[in-house]
């Protein structure tokens, strides 16, 4: 079976083609500059070059078609016939409450999507569109949708409430949700095989460092908090997020300076983070660089980023009572040996023991990285979120169970229950 995995931006669409017979990724690419007339196409097909195509692609029922004819070309293509898609799977960032596992897509499914507009207005929307886009070039094909939150549902209703009026959960589901859910599931996972260990007797902290990013705390295979909230803007600094903040700042900054809520809004999710503190970038390869180069600013920057993620492990020690296993991964955890260094020489106080030669060598494969008598395994592991989807959309339209399962969720208590 053929499985094509669909990642559906507002004006972009990331895709992979896998064979699931041998778990093999037949080709891969992205369509940007969706809306304009020189969007842009890069297809990467197994055992070839790659090909870009510059065309006008003014929306993604197009970004599709163009996709698909890319799959079948006579020279660039994978697959003899548009037939041989046999089914799509979509992330969609937002699930709510509403949904704790993958689904097969069905018109309730999309009314609830709909419904969590709201929750991510940058992201849902646009999930969105490439769902209906498949449904338009591949209208008899069965495509099922994988969420970014589904793996944060097993959190405790002490960890994902927040201490406002519980009118507000109740009325708008104002709680955390976490985000980058099935990275995280799959590291962990991975954590468990590597070290040879039972996955459910295992107490794992995933860090995923990229441009955005968040920590999960993961006990006996369960997700039990992370540091994301509602929003992907809650938790770690990031590239150009604050994370944590006062909530007093806002307005505080909106009466200063003469904001709206949307300008304070954009500041703290497009101006902040790593790009703001260094003034230089929100690339963490050129603000090392620039620190290394002997940039003092820069040096405090990647003070700031790497104190607040060891922060959040400390906090989930506390909450898991131990650590077992620290993951790193995403584009700076799996990259990044002065982020990972910096991170981990202050936590010797868990037993941790960090091996400088292991975090030099090896780069872009699943490592150990601290020694052999570390009382917690530290672990590069490169993340395949795609991956995930498209087990995942192989077990529904096989008539299975999606991975990882969740249970149902906690239930807020109520007055007399």
């Amino acid at each position: 079976m053929n499985i094509l995995v669909i990642n559906a931006g507002s004006s972009s669409l990331k895709y992979q083609l896998y064979d699931m017979r041998d778990e093999s990724v037949l080709a891969k690419g992205k369509v940007e500059r969706i809306g304009m007339d020189s969007a842009i196409l890069s297809h990467e097909p197994s055992g070839k070059n790659e090909v870009r195509e510059v065309s006008e692609i003014l929306e993604h029922t197009t970004a599709i078609r163009k996709v698909l004819g890319m799959l079948i070309h006579p020279e660039h293509g994978v697959l003899e016939r548009i037939e041989d898609v046999h089914a799509v799977g979509h992330r969609v960032v937002h699930g709510g409450e509403a949904f704790s596992s993958s689904v097969i897509v069905n018109e309730e499914v999309k009314s609830q999507i709909k419904r969590l507009f709201d929750l991510a207005p940058l992201h849902n929307p646009a999930h969105m569109l490439g769902i209906q886009a498949v449904e338009q070039n591949l209208p008899n094909v069965p495509q099922a949708v994988v969420f970014d939150t589904a793996f944060h549902q097993t959190m405790p209703a002490h960890a994902f409430l927040y201490a406002i009026p519980m009118v507000l959960y109740r009325r708008h589901k104002i709680r955390r949700y976490g985000f980058h859910g099935t990275s995280h599931a799959y590291v962990s996972e991975r954590a468990a095989q590597f070290l040879g260990k039972p996955y459910e007797e295992l107490k794992i902290v995933t860090c995923h460092i990229g441009n955005g990013a968040s920590c999960a705390a993961v006990m006996n295979g369960k997700s039990i908090d992370t540091s994301m909230g509602m929003t992907p803007l809650e938790g770690l600094m990031m590239g150009t997020r604050s994370g944590d903040i006062d909530p007093a700042v806002v307005p505080f900054i909106m009466a200063k300076e003469d904001l709206t809520v949307n300008e304070v809004s954009s500041m703290l999710n497009k101006h902040s983070g790593l790009l703001a503190i260094s003034g230089i970038s929100s690339d963490m390869r050129e603000v090392t660089e620039a620190m290394q180069s002997g940039d003092k600013i820069a040096g405090f920057a990647f003070d700031m980023f790497t104190y607040r993620i060891r922060k959040y492990i400390g906090a989930y020690a506390a909450a898991m009572n131990g650590i077992d296993a620290l993951v790193f991964t995403a584009g700076i955890g799996e990259n990044s040996e002065a982020v990972r260094k910096a991170v981990c020489s202050g936590l010797t106080f868990l037993g941790l023991e960090f091996d400088d030669e292991r975090n030099r060598t090896g780069r872009g494969q699943e490592r150990l990285i601290s020694t052999d008598a570390s009382k917690v395994a530290v672990l590069v592991i490169p993340t395949n979120e795609e991956w995930m989807i498209a087990r995942d959309t192989y077990a529904l339209v096989s008539g299975g169970e999606p991975h990882g399962i969740a249970v149902t969720p906690e239930q807020v208590p109520s007055r007399g229950s």
